[in-house]
C-alpha cells in the first residue's frame, strides 16, 4: 500500500502551503502557496538566510524603500519555489489593499514585472487577492491581461460564485477557519468529518461549480487535520501544510476519492451576482463576514511583522561599520 499522500496525488493536485524550501523538496508538491507569515518563517530558516541577505544587500545599494524590498523578497522566494515545483507559485498582495481595486491591480502588475525580470513568466505565477468585492473586480481586470489570480479567504458560496463569474483562475475556500468559527459558536470540540462545516462548505462549492460549468479551480485550504484533507480528496487542488503532508506521507492506510464532478449539469446560466447581493450575503452569513474581515486583518498583521523584520535588516545593512546578523 502506498502512503495516503501518494494516493491523494491520484485524486487531487497537491499544493504545499509553505515557503519552506526543504519541505517542498521533501514532499514534491506540484504547486505551492505563500503569504507574508510563511515568507517571514521562511526568511528565518538557514536555507533561506543567504537569499534574504542578498535581497536586502542589493536593495540597500539600490536605495529601495521598504515596500519595494518586501516585493523583491516575496518574488525572490517565489523564484526559488518555481525551481522546486513544476507548477504554480502563489504570491500575495498586501491585505491592506483589499478594498482598493486600482491599488491591487497596480501591485499585481508590479509583482509580475519583477518575476518576468528574473526570467519567470506569468504562466508560473498566481497573484493572491482577498475575495472582497474589490479584490474580485481587480481579478477580473488582471485575468483579461493574462495575469492569473488566486482569490483567497473564501468563506461562502456567494464569494465563490462572484469569483467564478469574474473569471478568476482559482479560489481558496478556507476549511479550518470555517470549522473554528462553528466550534466556537456552537460550543463543540469536534465534528464527524462528514458533518464538518468547513468540509461541507468546500463540497458545496465544488459541486455547484461542476454543476454550472464554472472553470474556476477549487483549491481547499486552511486545514486543521489530515482527516479534513482526506474528506476532500478529489477536489481540484488541496493546499496543505508541511505538518499535515508529513502525517499523510507516514500513513499507509487507504484513501478513497470523496469528490467527483456530477454527471448531470445544468444548462441554465446563473444571473450575475450584483454588488448589493454580494455585500448582503456577507452580512447575512455571520461566519463568512466575520472570518473575511478577521482574515484580512490577520494577513496584514503578518505583513507588518515581516515589514518590521526586514526594515531592521535593511537599516543594519545600511549603517556604516555594521555587519548584518546571520
Amino acid at each position: 500500500m502506498t502512503s495516503k499522500l501518494e494516493q491523494l496525488r491520484t485524486h487531487s493536485v497537491v499544493v504545499a502551503d509553505t515557503g519552506d524550501l526543504t519541505a517542498i523538496a521533501q514532499f514534491r508538491p506540484r504547486d505551492c502557496t505563500t503569504n507574508p507569515s510563511l515568507i517571514l518563517k521562511a526568511a528565518q530558516q538557514p536555507e533561506s538566510a543567504n537569499l534574504v541577505r542578498e535581497v536586502v544587500a542589493q536593495s540597500a545599494r539600490d536605495g529601495d524603500d521598504i515596500e519595494v524590498v518586501l516585493d523583491k523578497l516575496a518574488v525572490r522566494i517565489g523564484v526559488e519555489l518555481t525551481r522546486l515545483v513544476p507548477g504554480d507559485v502563489s504570491t500575495e498582495v498586501d491585505a491592506q489593499l483589499s478594498f482598493d481595486t486600482d491599488a491591487m491591480i497596480i501591485k499585481a502588475r508590479s509583482l509580475i514585472a519583477l518575476y518576468e525580470a528574473q526570467g519567470v513568466g506569468r504562466d508560473r505565477v498566481l497573484i493572491k487577492l482577498a475575495a472582497t468585492w474589490e479584490g474580485i473586480r481587480a481579478a477580473e481586470v488582471l485575468e483579461r491581461e493574462g495575469i492569473r489570480c488566486n482569490l483567497t479567504l473564501v468563506f461562502s458560496l456567494e464569494q465563490a460564485i462572484a469569483c467564478a463569474q469574474a473569471g478568476a483562475f482559482l479560489i481558496s475556500p478556507f476549511v479550518g477557519r470555517i470549522t473554528d468559527w462553528y466550534k466556537k459558536a456552537e460550543g463543540k470540540e469536534s465534528y464527524p468529518v462528514d458533518e464538518d462545516p468547513g468540509v461541507r462548505s468546500v463540497r458545496t462549492i465544488y459541486t455547484h461549480f461542476k454543476t454550472h460549468g464554472y472553470r474556476t479551480v477549487v483549491m481547499g485550504a486552511s486545514f486543521r487535520s489530515a482527516a479534513q484533507v482526506e474528506a476532500l480528496a478529489g477536489c481540484d487542488r488541496l493546499t496543505v501544510s508541511p505538518t499535515l503532508l508529513a502525517e499523510l506521507d507516514a500513513d499507509q492506510g487507504p484513501l478513497d476519492r470523496q469528490l467527483s464532478a456530477p454527471t448531470q449539469r445544468t444548462e441554465d446560466a446563473q444571473e450575475p451576482l450584483t454588488e448589493a447581493a454580494f455585500r448582503w450575503a456577507l452580512v447575512d452569513n455571520q461566519m463568512a463576514g466575520e472570518k473575511l474581515t478577521e482574515g484580512i486583518r490577520q494577513f496584514h498583521q503578518d505583513y507588518v511583522r515581516l515589514h518590521t523584520d526586514i526594515a531592521a535588516q535593511l537599516k543594519a545593512h545600511a549603517a556604516p561599520g555594521v555587519v548584518p546578523a546571520g
